[in-house]
């Protein structure tokens, strides 16, 4: 989300750059690969998503590079994993991702309706002056006092909750219907891409904005 305040939009840099994409992909690519390969077994499937989404840490580790995205990517992986191996239901390594759409489709919906779009939160607090770039916490919130911004912030929040309810009307179908190919290749297919989608489209809402305060 920090992407919103840059001055050039970045899809690859927006979704954690090469290494990112892969950290990402990888886990879920290889458990509906190892799955499928060898005849819906789904014990293999778990342990090679479970290996990448390790292995992608300690790489990490050993690099000294910034290991959050790749640990909180573990903890989604770690969480599905047991989640199926508990049930013996494949579909439920994607389950844990399911309800995390449904809790940031309710909770972004929430803040639009409530005054406080997420993208308004955002900017807020990285922009040049806000809390986490060296200013006061009040600049955190200083936006909400123009109408201007805070139609526009809601407006730019909107692609988020449209992302998050597209995924749930196409993937909770093929969860219950427990088809793992489709479901593992519509879970990649929607995620990375339409998070880069919804990025980029609240970028452009917030960079007019910019454009004519300068």
């Amino acid at each position: 989300m920090r992407a919103l305040t840059a001055e050039e939009f970045s899809a690859a840099d927006a979704v954690g750059g090469v290494r990112g994409i892969v950290e990402s992909v990888a886990p879920g690519l290889l458990f509906v690969v190892v799955y499928l390969a060898t005849g819906q077994n789904l014990t293999p499937a778990l342990v090679a998503a479970a290996g990448a989404a390790v292995l992608a840490v300690i790489v990490r580790l050993v690099q000294r590079t910034p290991v959050t995205q790749a640990f909180s990517g573990l903890l989604g992986v770690g969480i599905g994993v047991v989640w199926a191996w508990r049930t013996g239901d494949a579909s439920d390594y994607f389950a844990y991702g399911l309800w995390v759409n449904g809790v940031y489709l309710v909770g972004t919906l929430a803040s639009i309706l409530v005054g406080w779009p997420l993208v308004g939160l955002v900017m807020g607090l990285f922009t040049k002056g806000g809390p986490l770039s060296g200013g006061p916490w009040s600049a955190a919130v200083a936006w909400r006092s123009d109408r201007a911004l805070r139609r526009t912030y809601s407006l730019a929040t909107w692609p988020w909750v449209a992302m998050f309810a597209v995924r749930l009307a196409v993937q909770v179908p093929l969860y219950y219907s427990e088809d793992i190919g489709w479901l593992g290749t519509a879970k990649l297919a929607m995620g990375l891409p339409l998070t880069a989608l919804a990025l980029w489209i609240s970028w452009m809402l917030v960079r007019s904005t910019r454009s004519r305060q300068s």
